[in-house]
């Protein structure tokens, strides 16, 4: 049988049961639904798209996978090549792999081996922010400030190497001024947390940790895996504060295959450059550079650019703005919008309950989690489309 994620089994409901999907919409027998939240927010070219598909059918027609030990092949080579271009600055050292949280595992290993093969031994802390989120692997969930998603790591104690910061400047400050000298890295989800609340902070925050490493010579991680490719109604967060380390998975795809990618700058490459090998990064999944994703991330990319993806996320965050302007409700703790993500925040998690099936039977699948409502739609999707979402966000609390 299937053991479902984040469910207790023995009493969970029964999932639905999809059949077929095209542009913005999933299909079950008896309904069909607007995926307001994109498959997990990476769906952002909708399901089906033509030359998505037909990318995956022409590589399946040459070879899926080939390993990238001591092999190469044209897709991983063109993605890099693709990315070093599409990146700002000097991000153009990419170590493919298979997951969000396999990436973000190994950013978190090329930190504290970058200061390592300095000789820098004592540099084993992490600093990361308070309500974190970067995925379930075991040294993600430590970088992590989630108990709902976390609390098995509370049988291990404490946590030894990494402290945890809310997004305001003077803990920032306070922070680097005690842990300067112990920090390898510090890492974030660029202002918008994603599972940990759909939390959204202002730019200047980010504008200073850039500061603080350069004075401290601390490496700067961002994890874009859910806010990258326009989520946030930019490019990435990248763009306007650049990171040591870039992290993107998701929407890479554009949904289709599971794939992500830690990207380095050249300081960070060039701590591991060199004639000894205790100093190369240790590190190798099996599906690395896997030729299907690549190839479908390479056209993934080209539509991002040719067709305007974010004039699109512009639109829908008006449009957004527009519908959701006054809405209120005294269950409703915040209403908050960002780029191509909207989260209504409920003072008690009770308030939700049912919200899911209300939602199904009215053509919109949603998944609220902890004391959120929220939508992050796929890019494609028609103002009315878009309306029918945040109506029946709305609709809930009538």
């Amino acid at each position: 049988m299937i053991w479902y994620p984040y469910q207790q089994m023995k009493t969970m409901k029964e999932p639905y049961k999809i059949i077929d999907a095209e542009g913005v919409y999933l299909k079950t027998s008896e309904q069909e639904m607007i995926d307001s939240i994109s498959s997990w927010w990476s769906v952002i070219h909708g399901y089906r798209h033509p030359v998505l598909t037909e990318a995956i059918k022409s590589q399946a027609d040459h070879f899926s996978h080939v390993m990238l030990g001591g092999l190469t092949h044209e897709p991983v080579q063109k993605l890099a090549d693709k990315l070093k271009d599409f990146l700002p600055g000097d991000l153009d050292y990419c170590f493919f792999s298979d997951s969000g949280s396999v990436a973000v595992e190994v950013a978190l290993k090329m930190a504290l081996q970058y200061y390592v093969n300095r000789g820098e031994m004592e540099r084993t802390k992490v600093l990361s922010l308070t309500h974190a989120y970067h995925g379930d692997t075991f040294k993600t969930m430590e970088v992590g400030d989630d108990e709902d998603y976390h609390f098995i790591l509370e049988a291990y104690g404490k946590k030894k190497n990494v402290i945890h910061i809310p997004t305001q400047i003077p803990a920032l400050e306070q922070a680097f001024e005690n842990y300067h000298q112990e920090l390898n890295c510090f890492i974030v989800e660029p202002l918008l947390q994603g599972a940990g609340g759909m939390r959204m902070y202002d730019i200047s925050f980010l504008v200073k940790a850039r500061e603080l490493c350069d004075r401290y010579g601390v490496l700067l991680i961002f994890d874009e895996v859910a806010t990258g490719f326009g989520r946030t109604g930019n490019r990435f967060v990248a763009d306007l504060v650049q990171p040591d380390i870039l992290v993107l998975g998701k929407a890479l795809t554009g949904g289709y295959i599971g794939h992500a990618v830690t990207v380095a700058n050249r300081k960070v490459y060039h701590g591991f450059y060199s004639d000894d090998p205790d100093k190369a990064l240790m590190h190798g999944p099996t599906f690395m550079g896997n030729a299907l994703a690549c190839s479908v991330a390479l056209k993934s990319i080209e539509l991002f650019e040719d067709e305007d993806y974010m004039t699109k996320i512009r639109r829908i965050e008006a449009i957004t703005k527009h519908e959701m302007e006054g809405f209120t409700d005294e269950r409703i703790q915040e209403v908050r919008i960002m780029g191509g993500c909207v989260c209504v925040e409920v003072k008690e998690a009770a308030a939700l309950q049912g919200y899911q099936q209300f939602a199904y039977e009215r053509g919109v699948f949603s998944r609220p989690f902890l004391n959120c409502m929220y939508a992050m739609v796929p890019y494609i999707i028609s103002e009315e489309e878009l309306v029918r979402v945040l109506d029946t966000m709305k609709a809930w609390f009538r």
